[in-house]
């Protein structure tokens, strides 16, 4: 006889092998540190109510640091006209103009579920993944444009003491934002978060491209300017569709490798489990809903069944730290 059993928080962390695959060789970082890892949970916080509140005080946060930085940089474009700072000043404003819409989708996916939207709205999160990436994507299809006129048409640069100055002061303030960005994202396994700090982690490396660039007018190659900028909207490009996989993933019910092991072996871990037949996973927001169904000795009686529910609940609340509600199936057999 079926059984459901809709999960509570639990507290207890334990992470299996699954979640430290990482290549520690120079690539293998460099990979890790420009690729999104929604499974990265070391630090989750486990309520849904406090997650979303820290993740719309990371997006505050990254709105004033991006906006500070763009203000500066546009400023400095306008006395120099260097094309490379150009392109790094507009993804900055790609990203201010995809954080608002960020905030609103975590204060919706807040809102309890109704007859019409069961499941909450959570998914919200993800729609607005999409949305900057498509701005991401007009962004640097603008540079792309930019860049090839200014190949044509070359255009003295000036000041560029200040442009310099700008892409160190860039460089600094997008990291910050990035690693604050990635950190609170991976936190609470928001992948519109972290897409957003991997997208100002490139801007804080095409900053630092921006310095080719002026000491190519120093040494009396301006056209080396325009093409930094096709070299960052490439860099774009690139961290833009690694991070739309994971935002579409989720779309379509996806998962990360391993996370269906974890929900099967933490169910087989609890005593009374026979076997666990049945595993599913999938990601609202950033928020995991899970169900398993298990089969128990058929002499078993109900309070037991009940207590092998409740451990494997349990079980894997310890194994997916972000797990918001599971539902436990009981078979006998």
């Amino acid at each position: 006889m079926p059984h459901s059993h809709p999960a509570e928080p639990h507290t207890d962390h334990d992470h299996g092998p699954a979640d430290h695959h990482h290549d520690h060789r120079p690539l293998g970082r460099l990979r890790h540190a420009l690729t999104p890892h929604s499974h990265d949970h070391t630090e989750a916080i486990l309520t849904a109510e406090e997650a979303s509140a820290y993740g719309i005080r990371a997006a505050w946060f990254s709105l004033a640091g991006m906006g500070a930085t763009a203000v500066l940089q546009i400023v400095i474009v306008a006395l120099s006209g260097s094309m490379a700072l150009l392109a790094d000043t507009l993804h900055n404003l790609g990203h201010l103009a995809t954080t608002i819409p960020l905030i609103l989708a975590f204060r919706i996916g807040r809102r309890p579920r109704t007859r019409r939207y069961p499941y909450g709205f959570k998914r919200a999160e993800d729609l607005v993944g999409l949305l900057i990436g498509f701005v991401i994507a007009l962004s640097a299809a603008l540079i792309i444009w930019e860049s090839v006129r200014a190949i044509v048409e070359p255009r003295a640069l000036t000041n560029l003491g200040w442009v310099l100055a700008a892409a160190i002061i860039g460089a600094a303030g997008n990291e910050i934002v990035a690693q604050y960005r990635i950190r609170a994202g991976r936190r609470i396994g928001s992948a519109a978060l972290v897409a957003e700090g991997q997208h100002a982690r490139t801007d804080a490396l095409t900053s630092l491209a921006v310095i080719i660039g002026v000491a190519g007018a120093w040494l009396g190659l301006p056209q080396l300017d325009a093409i930094i900028g096709l070299v960052i909207a490439a860099v774009i490009v690139l961290v833009l569709i690694r991070s739309m996989r994971t935002v579409v993933r989720r779309l379509m019910d996806g998962v990360d490798d391993g996370t269906l092991e974890r929900v099967e072996t933490a169910a087989r871990s609890v005593p009374g489990v026979v076997s666990v037949d049945d595993a599913r996973a999938r990601w609202l927001g950033h928020r995991l809903e899970g169900e398993v169904t298990i089969t128990v000795p058929e002499e078993a009686g109900q309070a037991s069944i009940q207590a092998i529910a409740d451990e494997v609940r349990a079980a894997l609340h310890g194994a997916l730290p972000h797990l918001d509600r599971a539902v436990v199936q009981v078979r006998l057999g």
